[in-house]
């Protein structure tokens, strides 16, 4: 995918019917539908179906079987209530006829209310660092498989500049945080629903990474595939995802060749716009015959 217009239509789905829309996939080069895809053309689907003055501010998400990236998606909205202030919708997610994944969402009009939030951590501004393709020519001599697989994986919409040496965290185990820095490299409309799509799509990159750091040298020395297995995004205040982000992460627990990691996500002025939580699937290979990247 070379440019957010791209990315933007991928999201953007045909309406068949009120309650039904269609999607095209992104050619993701891991041969497998990207969560962030899904998850975004999801809540797409259901903000077509709210009032206009609602907007979301939880989804919560499962991943029930890997997407066929040359099989169209349908996604059917069910109207689950429409309140005074709320408005609740349940997506589920086709592929030849069989669901895929579903999620439900809650959509909210603005209102008024306390307001308080959790400091940003404090790390070098984004100005002041490298950004993931810089990065990632460290590992070309170090780990050259692991620098293939990110050469290609790395989106071209959007410039990520972790806060740490990603090298290090590859090859040595450390602890269970990362903080990245990250914006699209177009400008985005200012369109709420849009906005929400965009950060959706972005939140399922690099979030699984910190259940991995603490095994990293045992992990190297196996053959792993990871995926995604659910996924919940909190969208608390507004923001400009054309501008710099801060997504900092951490995994509070591994086990049972699961991982599970929650992030924050900052602005540069340090509000507090988005919560997201994941449990991936992190599970050792006997055959080595399907593997993932993190």
């Amino acid at each position: 995918m070379e440019s957010l217009e791209e990315l933007v239509k991928i999201i953007t789905l045909e309406k068949i019917n009120e309650n039904t829309f269609l999607g095209k996939n992104y050619k993701a080069p891991w041969g497998r539908v990207f969560g962030g895809q899904v998850l975004a053309q999801s809540l797409h689907a259901a903000y077509q179906t709210v009032p206009v003055d609602r907007y979301a501010h939880s989804m919560h998400a499962y991943f029930i079987l890997g997407g066929d990236v040359d099989v169209p998606i349908k996604y059917e909205v069910d109207v689950i209530r429409d309140g005074g202030s709320f408005a609740t919708r349940r997506v589920v997610a086709f592929q030849n006829e069989k669901p895929i994944f579903n999620m439900s969402s809650s959509f909210q009009k603005k209102q008024n209310g306390v307001d308080h939030q959790i400091s940003m951590p404090n790390v070098f501004p984004p100005e002041k660092l490298m950004n993931s393709y810089e990065q990632i020519e460290e590992f070309k001599d170090v780990i050259p498989d692991t620098y293939k697989r990110y050469k290609s994986f790395l989106p071209k919409i959007f410039d990520f500049k972790p806060t740490d040496n990603m090298l290090t965290k590859l090859v040595k185990n450390s602890p269970p945080f990362d903080n990245i820095w990250f914006k699209t490299c177009e400008m985005v409309s200012q369109s709420v629903p849009l906005q929400h799509q965009l950060l959706a799509y972005a939140s399922d990159y690099n979030i699984l990474r910190p259940a991995s750091m603490p095994h990293r040298e045992f992990l190297n020395s196996k053959e792993v595939f990871y995926t995604s297995l659910d996924h919940a995004i909190w969208f608390h205040r507004d923001f400009d995802i054309s501008e710099w982000l801060l997504y900092a992460i951490e995994s509070p627990s591994a086990s049972n060749s699961r991982g599970f990691s929650r992030g924050s996500v900052f602005d540069s002025q340090g509000n507090l716009i988005a919560s997201v939580s994941q449990e991936g699937l992190m599970r050792i290979l006997n055959n080595g015959s399907r593997r993932g990247t993190i």
